[in-house]
């Protein structure tokens, strides 16, 4: 070989080795996509125990998300879930977090109280119910019982649910974050939120989780995650769920005292809710027939039942109930305060108070063990003081995805607060969504559509200002189907403004359908419905695999305040329902639909001029 050839073979392999480096640069810095749930309860929740769950504590809960084997609280039988978990945070409620547990499994602290003996001797009489009821009762109406709830009780429960926590945690496998539930249901509207830490174990260990018995206002919350933050050196993430029965509560424009919000309140609500559930297994929150009355797929899942155990009536539907609508009122607020406290991202958990997540159709074990059985899916509780609830209003939903450089608590915890993460109904499509100027129609034949992207412009849960003269924000979105589920029906971007008359609008445009059909002026025929309904069967040889487009804001007006995200339907298939109904050789119940379409919801994209 002469010189002349080595120096050139020398230089090529010096330019394969940079391109590779460049390469391995580009996928460590590029995010990978994660599942998982953080809303999922163990019989360290006082209701989940005495609704049936006495066996699936934390160490269940975590194995069967990592994919082992365990076995069904109500039935006795070992279950597994199909795929496991990335992540996983327990979210226990705080209010007697883990009481009903350890009391009648004999604990000697809470067993020799007066209050603990009168429970057992009421059990033993077979009156378990009423131990329940006056059990929540007392949360519900905040009467603490004070011989369980001492600082040195929580204290010690905690301390084995953080310790727990970090004995199953896997960083670059699995993740455990460490959280819980703070409850506050006044007037039985939900104002529930999910506590994400952003530490250890071992640090969480040295607070006490902050719980509507100590003040049941999201302000009184917001405080205490201040003054925690501040003292432990760490950080939170507080996640309203369940808006749908809010009772007009959760995204109102008053603070909890009446008051008009303010910059300030707007402020402390963005500092610490930049996350929203937006679907999970008491309903979808997206939005309402009633607030949305020109999209087609408003009515999902919808559940309206309120927690109050002495109301048999229905949540009322406001602007102050749903997600789209709170996106628009938070532009509003952006327009006259300067700030938007309603600017928060989206993703779906499951809220299962089985130790086992509810994503899963056919996988479905209900969102008490006392439903976890089929035949049980036409029942109502026992109890004479529990609301008119059916095992068939729950859905099978939800999990959350994020887009994370890797499976830890420090990255997973990073990408909630940048808010690229989004929501699925139980599904695991692959939804990419970003947002810039200078998008190309030659960017959706790039091998790495992220690339592309990242480069020339923002994720979900981003900003967009200042438009460009003569240019309209474009989306770059790409949608992969889930690999083991159903194809794709179609994929829409909705979009929220504030019009010339300083009113909040909203718009869904249809971007893409699958192939066997075709968009005119935005619009499409249905899509086939192939659900067998006495085989709890389906066709998946409709639909699309992927969506991959190019889409830009035809109405664009640059001095115009706007939201955009992405929706993604799948083709029809059975509800959870059917699958029980069949198996039972019963028929369907008329009240719920035999066919669902799963989806998914991106984290929206602001546009502010």
């Amino acid at each position: 070989m002469t010189k002349q050839n080595r120096q050139l073979l020398t230089t090529l392999i010096g330019a394969t080795v940079s391109s590779i480096a460049c390469a391995v640069a580009m996928a460590e810095s590029t995010p990978q996509l994660l599942w998982g749930d953080t809303h999922l309860h163990t019989s360290f929740s006082p209701d989940a125990y005495f609704l049936g769950n006495r066996s699936v504590d934390p160490r269940g809960a975590y194995r069967y998300a990592k994919g082992l084997p365990i076995v069904n609280a109500a039935t006795g039988a070992r279950v597994k879930i199909d795929r496991p978990l990335d992540f996983l945070l327990i979210a226990d409620h705080a209010e007697m977090m883990g009481v009903p547990y350890r009391l009648f499994r004999g604990d000697p602290e809470l067993a020799g109280t007066k209050t603990g003996q009168r429970f057992i001797k009421m059990v033993k009489e077979g009156r378990g119910a009423d131990v329940f009821a006056e059990f929540l009762g007392n949360i519900n109406a905040k009467r603490a019982t004070p011989e369980f709830n001492s600082e040195k009780i929580r204290r010690s429960i905690w301390q084995e649910t953080t310790a727990l926590a970090d004995q199953y945690n896997q960083p670059g496998k699995f993740t455990t974050l460490v959280g819980w539930e703070w409850t506050s249901t006044p007037g039985g509207k939900n104002l529930h939120r999910v506590v994400m830490s952003s530490s250890s174990g071992a640090k969480a260990s040295q607070y006490i989780p902050f719980s509507a018995l100590d003040n049941e206002t999201p302000e009184g919350l917001w405080n205490w995650l201040g003054e925690t933050s501040e003292k432990y050196k760490t950080d939170f993430i507080s996640i309203p769920h369940n808006s749908n029965i809010s009772g007009g509560l959760m995204f109102d424009v008053v603070d909890s005292d009446g008051r008009p919000i303010t910059a300030d309140y707007a402020r402390s609500r963005m500092r610490w809710e930049p996350v929203v559930e937006a679907t999970q297994i008491k309903g979808d929150s997206e939005t309402h027939p009633l607030l949305s009355p020109s999209d087609e797929f408003a009515d999902f899942e919808t559940y309206r039942h309120l927690l109050s155990v002495k109301d048999d009536g229905k949540a009322p539907v406001t602007e102050a109930d749903y997600i789209r609508s709170a996106l628009l009122r938070g532009l509003g607020f952006e327009q006259s305060l300067g700030v938007n406290p309603y600017k928060f991202a989206l993703i779906g958990s499951s809220d299962a108070h089985t130790g086992q997540g509810a994503a899963d159709e056919h996988n479905f074990a209900g969102k008490v063990s006392i439903y976890g059985k089929p035949e049980s899916y036409d029942q109502r509780p026992s109890s004479s003081n529990a609301t008119n609830v059916s095992g068939w209003d729950f859905s099978a939903s939800g999990l959350a995805a994020v887009w994370a450089k890797e499976n830890t608590r420090e990255e997973i915890f990073a990408a909630f607060k940048r808010k690229e993460v989004y929501a699925t109904t139980g599904t695991r499509i692959a939804l990419r969504v970003f947002a810039g100027w200078d998008f190309k129609q030659r960017d959706t034949k790039t091998r790495n559509l992220a690339t592309i992207g990242y480069r020339k412009g923002v994720p979900m849960g981003s900003d967009l200002s200042t438009a460009p003269k003569g240019k309209s924000p474009g989306l770059l979105i790409q949608a992969v189907r889930d690999a083991e589920g159903a194809k794709l029906d179609r994929l829409q971007v909705v979009k929220g403004y504030i019009d010339e008359a300083g009113q909040p609008q909203e718009k869904i445009y249809n971007v893409a359908v699958s192939s066997e059909r075709e968009l005119k002026d935005g619009k499409t025929t249905a899509v086939q419905d192939t659900v067998d309904t006495q085989a709890a069967s389906y066709q998946n040889t409709i639909g699309a695999d992927e969506f991959v487009v190019l889409w830009k804001d035809p109405d664009f007006k640059p001095k115009q305040r706007a939201f955009y995200y992405v929706r993604v339907l799948e083709i029809p298939t059975p509800r959870h329902t059917l699958l029980d109904a069949v198996a039972m050789n019963k028929a369907h119940p008329k009240t719920q639909s035999s066919s669902i379409q799963e989806r998914a919801y991106s984290s929206p994209i602001w546009y502010t001029p």
